[in-house]
């Protein structure tokens, strides 16, 4: 059971029970229970309803974030015990080469367009993208929670990114940097 405070009695939350049910799992799966799975991917994505007297949301995410990062430091120690920190160099290098080519396109041009719908103003996920090739090529700080916070004005239409292109791309970035960390 989680111990989230409450948002005000009018206000709304992440469903208690949805969050409580998935920290259980979460816990299980830390400790290795059999059968528990949760992956740094599924945290990651993780959403819950909005109802009255629910958690409050920014509490929630940020103990997802550090539920992402326990789980990285985890699987870190446990492939750095059983095949050296070089194989965790390695596999982390090659999902960091699996960003870079994206990072590498023109400004404009790193996504694809939205479809008509809502999608993400490219000017502000350009610019986060900017940073992300900063801290690759000149080791300007940079955190996987600021990619995790990075919010982006949404658009109307074709004009801005794809949003669940520019999401899965940015949390695998995130867990890049967490990796690093």
């Amino acid at each position: 059971m989680t111990a989230f405070k409450k948002v005000r009695l009018f206000a709304y939350g992440y469903d208690p029970e949805e969050v409580d049910d998935f920290f259980d799992l979460a816990r299980a799966t830390y400790e290795g229970q059999p059968g528990a799975e949760l992956s740094v991917d599924e945290i990651q994505r993780a959403s819950f309803d909005l109802v009255h007297r629910g958690y409050q949301c920014p509490a929630v995410d940020a103990a997802l974030d550090r539920l992402a990062a326990a789980m990285v430091a985890k699987d870190r120690a446990e492939i750095a015990a059983t095949r050296g920190q070089a194989e965790w160099n390695a596999q982390l290098a090659a999902q960091a080469t699996t960003l870079y080519g994206r990072l590498t396109r023109p400004r404009g041009e790193r996504f694809k367009p939205g479809s008509g719908g809502y999608s993400y103003d490219t000017a502000q996920v350009d610019d986060v993208l900017d940073r992300l090739t900063a801290f690759f090529d000149n080791g300007v700080p940079l955190t996987a929670r600021d990619i995790q916070q990075a919010v982006f004005r949404r658009r109307r239409g074709k004009k801005g990114y794809d949003e669940a292109s520019v999401d899965a791309f940015m949390r695998r970035a995130a867990r890049v940097l967490l990796g690093a960390a």
